[in-house]
């Protein structure tokens, strides 16, 4: 979720409820949003991100993200690093609008509405929504209706929502759950499998799995796509970082 410095109003809403919200350039406010805010980065985040620069994940990495961990936190928070103009704006954003509109990060498809999942019994996702009315925003104002889940379906979330709902799986293990710290190494294997696909890759045509223990594959994940490369990476991780996790090694392309 993207967090604004403006005072922010954040309530719960539920998938079915109704609210009234457009932006569009003629709003007064029209990329206000895109400034004095924090914007915390998903692995297809990322990907998106990559596709729109032309960039490779590490040139991104290294020009575009900054890496956090406080201590006592399981894994490293990655965020866009804003621009040094005064305005903290997005280093995409110009009076026109979004210069990455395509690919644009799934925090800002998905404002005002927020969206988390938690894992429940029998390891099942459960899907929240909060509604973020900040002091500046005019789009309330508009008769465009919605709720929140025809809303991200308008936003066209679903790709990102799958992917980050199978990051969730990992944020949320039990072993995290259970008070595990990973350590440094674990932590590196967060940032390469599911941030820095590219390096990943060549890691993979060098040898990775055999140097990890992992079980041959016959698929050559070197070859894969950069969506089926991000959900091999997804599950080969826990296996690599939590103890006692087995491999399933059940990814198949598409």
């Amino acid at each position: 979720m993207a967090e604004n410095s403006t005072s922010p109003n954040i309530a719960a809403i539920a998938g079915d409820d109704p609210f009234s919200f457009a932006c569009h350039p003629q709003l007064g406010c029209f990329t206000q949003c895109c400034r004095m805010l924090e914007l915390a980065l998903t692995p297809y985040d990322l990907l998106r991100l990559r596709h729109a620069t032309g960039l490779s994940s590490s040139q991104l990495l290294h020009r575009y993200v900054i890496v956090e961990q406080d201590q006592g936190e399981p894994f490293p928070r990655l965020y866009l690093t804003m621009v040094d103009d005064g305005y903290g704006s997005c280093p995409f954003v110009s009076s026109s609008g979004c210069a990455v509109y395509t690919h644009r990060p799934g925090a800002c498809r998905t404002y005002p509405l927020g969206r988390g999942t938690s894992l429940g019994a029998g390891k099942c996702l459960a899907e929240r929504f909060v509604l973020i009315r900040e002091e500046f925003c005019q789009g309330f104002s508009q008769q465009a209706k919605h709720t929140p889940r025809s809303y991200l379906d308008d936003q066209e979330t679903r790709l990102y929502n799958r992917s980050n709902d199978r990051v969730a799986t990992i944020l949320q293990h039990e072993a995290i759950r259970n008070g595990l710290i990973p350590t440094q190494s674990a932590r590196d294997l967060f940032l390469l499998l599911l941030y820095d696909l590219d390096t990943f890759r060549e890691r993979l045509r060098e040898g990775f799995l055999a140097e990890s223990g992992c079980p041959a594959d016959d698929q050559h994940p070197e070859t894969l796509s950069d969506e089926e490369l991000l959900d091999y990476a997804t599950e080969l991780l826990p296996s690599l970082i939590f103890p006692l996790t087995k491999p399933t090694m059940a990814f198949r392309r598409g």
